[in-house]
């Protein structure tokens, strides 16, 4: 781990090569290239704004956007500035919104690209200054061209290990989200280990999508390439990220297993899976086969694809290893400040785990079977919320909510989450994750929540992949194929009695899956409470 902490980090990557090329930035098509030293003196000029302000050392000053160069430039000056930092996810609704600003008192919000102007407008009070970044967004006072026109600071800020670096505010899959109160010292050690366990260097390229206000995004991209001066890349929007990323040609490749799934659909659309398995096994043109694919993905220079928030499924990964695309799930909390267990380097023999504990962190199981962590990287506490605080840590431990597994190599696996337990009619609790990575490995489900508290026997919800979607025979002879191979792996009062396949797939826009993609298990539970109490002849049930 380094002594250094990011900011001072960030300036001796300036100081080592000032005309290297750090963040390109594509806008209209073009792209925009910024060198590390045009970086520090913008942002340099955005401390000095910020401070001319009237905002003080000390201040929450907001994030509200997508990915873009202008989210590194102001964090670096948030930073600059001695204040501290308060993302907030760019999907995030008006309510979200209004209560991450007044629980945290942010002073400003810097604002830029955004999907839903009309929800950011009505969530940022008038009295709130409005800094925005140069692309379409909302209204404002205060332009990104006017910051600029600043004089550099020229002191910096030189903080201590233990002051605040940001407010991290979790997803808030289960209620108002809780601000993580991160140290410079954190996010340090967090970062570092990962660039020592990548072996990241300044040659290499990153893309920067998964959303910045995630703390796995923001460690694992943006202060990776502080510790590392590797260059970073960003997206312009949807439509465009292939080419984006055929652009980028990323040497590390990090994603989720929802895009994992589409990346995997999109190519089975063009090759049937049974040829294409047929041609990856044929000598030489195995080889070439796999090449094109990631060649036309983008990713044909990546020798680290990665998967986290949520778990993947293990047929999937055992489709993209031999593509040659192995993927090393890994796994962290807002609390940890990143990554803290991963399978990386690739070791087939771990495939389906998370790995092992990273430097920065220790781990192990409670008699509950909860991971509990401490370390450098682990916070101490949530903003305002001593009585939450004080209930999550035992004699310096910290209780992650996660159930999981460790074997005598030191190796973790998830197998659900603590407080998901449900009881049936019968007094049994049920751990739905287990069951839902068993249904998972049929590739046409793409979204599952097993749910039954109350009920008889446990049922499933799923959303298949849209090429599946339509309620044919064959669909559902596959679906009942599963539903019989799952219940002969699981004890008597965890079989389920229905798989019940939905019309609508669970989005962010719908409030069903949170900012990074995982289920929001009570809404969907909430949502769907009606089937709990039905009877149905037939095991598989399609909504009508």
């Amino acid at each position: 781990m380094s002594d250094k902490l990011p900011l001072e980090q960030f300036s001796e990557m300036v100081k080592a090569h000032p005309n290297k090329a750090y963040l390109h930035q594509p806008v209209d098509r073009k792209l925009n290239v910024y060198t590390w030293q045009q970086v520090n003196d913008m942002a340099r000029r955005i401390a000095q704004s910020l401070l001319q302000m009237g905002i003080k050392k000390g201040d929450r000053v907001g994030i509200l956007s997508k990915n873009c160069a202008e989210w590194f430039i102001s964090d670096i000056a948030i930073m600059m500035a001695g204040m501290i930092s308060v993302p907030i996810y760019p999907t995030a609704n008006r309510k979200t919104i209004q209560y991450v600003i007044n629980q945290s008192d942010c002073q400003a919000v810097f604002v830029g690209k955004l999907d839903e102007l009309e929800e950011a407008d009505l969530g940022i009070e008038d009295k709130i200054p409005r800094l925005l970044f140069p692309y379409p967004t909302i209204k404002g006072k205060f332009k990104w061209k006017m910051l600029l026109e600043h004089k550099p600071i020229k002191e910096i800020n030189k903080p201590a290990q233990e002051d605040t670096l940001s407010l991290a505010y979790t997803s808030g899959s289960t209620g108002n989200p809780k601000g993580v109160v991160l140290s410079y010292n954190n996010i340090a050690s967090a970062a570092s280990t990962t660039v020592e366990l990548m072996k990241v260097k300044n040659k290499d390229r990153l893309i920067s999508y998964l959303p910045l206000a995630h703390i796995t995004e923001r460690s694992l991209i943006e202060n990776v390439s502080f510790y590392s001066g590797c260059q970073v890349f960003f997206v312009e929007n949807l439509e465009t990220f292939i080419d984006d990323v055929k652009v980028a040609q990323p040497h590390l490749f990090i994603s989720v297993p929802r895009l994992w799934n589409k990346f995997q659909a999109e190519i089975l659309n063009k090759v049937p899976n049974n040829k294409l398995q047929i041609l990856l096994k044929t000598p030489l043109i195995g080889h070439f086969v796999a090449k094109k694919i990631r060649k036309g993905l983008g990713l044909n220079q990546t020798r680290c694809y990665g998967s986290g928030t949520a778990p993947i499924s293990p047929n999937t990964l055992e489709w993209y290893r031999k593509i040659g695309m192995p993927i090393s799930e890994g796994w962290g909390m807002t609390e940890s400040s990143g990554l803290s267990c991963s399978n990386f380097p690739f070791n087939k023999k771990m495939q389906g785990t998370i790995g092992k504990a990273l430097n920065c962190v220790e781990m192990k199981i409670e008699d509950n079977q909860e991971i509990l962590i401490r370390g450098p990287a682990v916070f101490e506490e949530y903003y305002l919320q001593p009585q939450a605080t004080k209930a999550c840590f035992t004699n310096g431990w910290f209780h992650t909510g996660d159930m999981g597994t460790v074997n005598s190599e030191g190796v973790y696996q998830i197998i659900g989450r603590v407080k998901e337990q449900f009881k049936t009619s019968k007094g049994k609790y049920v751990a739905p994750a287990p069951i839902e990575n068993l249904l998972a490995r049929n590739n046409k489900v793409e979204q599952v929540c097993v749910f039954g508290n109350g009920r008889k026997q446990p049922i499933a919800l799923v959303v298949l992949s849209e090429s599946s979607t339509q309620n044919t025979v064959q669909i559902t002879q596959e679906l009942e194929a599963t539903l019989n191979i799952v219940n002969s792996q699981l004890e008597s009062h965890q079989k389920l009695d229905n798989i019940i396949v939905l019309k609508d797939e669970w989005t962010i826009e719908n409030g069903l899956l949170t900012p990074t993609m995982k289920i929001k298990r009570s809404e969907i539970e909430k949502h769907f409470a009606k089937y709990l109490d039905m009877k149905f002849q037939d095991s598989i049930i399609w909504e009508p």
